[in-house]
């Protein structure tokens, strides 16, 4: 549920272990450091930098490198996939880019999409076949009939709440957590949801309390992201690693 791009649920509201690294480490290297300096609230990362770290490593999902950006709902996760998966596309990756809100029960469950995209999708993947989903229509608030093919990419990057839990660490090449103050976040969801919502967006985030609060996700991927950053920056082509906190 990030809050940047026009979302799936807009249909809806109309009728994002071990000991915190202090930088993100990837390939052996700190992401986004060689080009940029430390700066106040943050170090400055380059998502073409990151995407030849993410191909230099392994695929751990078959032949697949599985990407998750996980974080709270409006920090801004589907903002940083798509231009981490723009990225990866320039350094010649084929990318398949996947939503865990096309896969729930509209707002009922957090981590319903896990089993969907884990039969559907993760399995076939890891024998090396194609997979095939349905998406949850938000405003019919039902799984669509249709399913739609998914050929096996080279990379393959899931965005949403619970991506890179533990149940997905094992499979991934790389996790990322976007963060964002809270009452930023809940502001983003009701100017884009609108105020009919608000009762969901409070149960949603309490949902997202419980579920943080059992599996601390930051803590354990190798990249945390600040999706509200007042660090200037070109955003296109650069994003800001939290360096603490």
């Amino acid at each position: 549920m990030s809050a940047e791009p026009a979302d799936r649920r807009a249909a809806t509201a109309n009728g994002e272990l071990a000991e915190r690294p202090s930088e993100a480490v990837v390939n052996g290297e700190r992401a986004g450091r060689r080009s940029g300096a430390a700066v106040s609230g943050g170090a400055k990362g380059r998502f073409d930098e990151l995407a030849r770290a993410v191909l230099a490593r392994p695929a751990r999902l078959g032949g697949v490198r599985l990407v998750a950006v996980d974080g709270r709902a409006g920090s801004g996760k589907t903002t940083f996939a798509a231009r981490l998966a723009r990225a990866l596309r320039a350094e010649g990756s084929t990318v398949a880019e996947l939503h865990t809100d096309d896969f729930l029960d509209g707002w009922a469950k957090l981590l319903a999409w896990q089993p969907r995209l884990r039969e559907w999708v993760f399995e076939p993947f890891r024998a090396g076949r194609a997979g095939a989903f349905r998406r949850y229509d938000w405003g019919a608030e039902r799984l669509e009939d249709t399913w739609s093919a998914l050929e096996v990419p080279q990379t393959l990057l899931v965005e949403g709440v619970g991506s890179a839990s533990a149940a997905m660490r094992p499979d991934l090449t790389l996790g990322v957590f976007v963060e964002a103050p809270r009452a930023l976040r809940f502001t983003r969801g009701l100017e884009r949801d609108g105020e009919g919502l608000r009762p969901q967006w409070e149960r949603w985030m309490a949902d997202e309390d419980v579920h943080f609060g059992g599996d601390p996700t930051a803590g354990a991927v190798e990249l945390r992201v600040n999706g509200a950053p007042s660090v200037e920056h070109d955003p296109q082509i650069e994003y800001i690693i939290v360096t603490s906190g």
